[in-house]
């Protein structure tokens, strides 16, 4: 499944790329813990010897985690990577909006026909600090991705299609099949 949405904040709040080889990720756990490899094996769960072994990387010896342990450990790195200067940005979002940029199947459902059915469009928009605030609040919420493409869709569709609450009121607005999605501060 394609997480344009979710992945687009992301990038929105990291200002630094998480580490993408599995032995950076490592390291960084290892920084985070004061380069103890019994806490690193306590938060894995696994033994501290297997940390050691991977820290190593000894000829002939397992010199990597297993892909279940990467993907722990690649989790932990995603949710503890730059948390202050991730909050900071996510307030400052939540508090003058965002620009959103996306390539998607954008329309409204109408006639047979019509040039406003949806298709793919590309389309840059301001979404407010309500609807920006409603986007990062869903996941909280449990919500799916499906149900922020709804929130950019009711957003994007009242800037477009809309013209800011001045026109077409009553349109029920799409937003699917999406390409990508970039977010700005500014």
């Amino acid at each position: 499944m394609v997480r344009a949405i979710g992945d687009g904040l992301e990038r929105l709040l990291s200002t630094r790329p998480v580490p993408a080889p599995a032995a950076d990720r490592l390291k960084a756990l290892l920084r985070w813990e004061r380069g103890s490899t019994r806490r690193v094996a306590v938060i894995l769960g696994v033994s501290q010897r297997t940390v050691q072994r991977w820290v190593t990387r000894k000829p002939g010896s397992q010199g990597h985690p297993s892909p279940r342990h990467e993907q722990k450990i690649a989790e932990l790195v995603q949710a503890r990577w730059q948390p202050l200067i991730r909050a900071r940005r996510r307030a400052a979002a939540e508090e003058a909006g965002v620009v959103v940029h996306t390539q998607a199947r954008f329309g409204f459902e109408a006639g047979p026909g019509s040039s406003d059915d949806p298709r793919m469009r590309r389309i840059t928009g301001r979404l407010n600090p309500t609807m920006t605030q409603q986007i990062f609040a869903a996941p909280d919420a449990g919500a799916s991705e499906g149900q922020r493409e709804l929130i950019i869709g009711r957003a994007l569709g009242h800037l477009y299609f809309r013209d800011a609450g001045q026109h077409a009121h009553g349109l029920h607005i799409t937003l699917q099949d999406i390409d990508f999605t970039e977010f700005a501060l500014h």
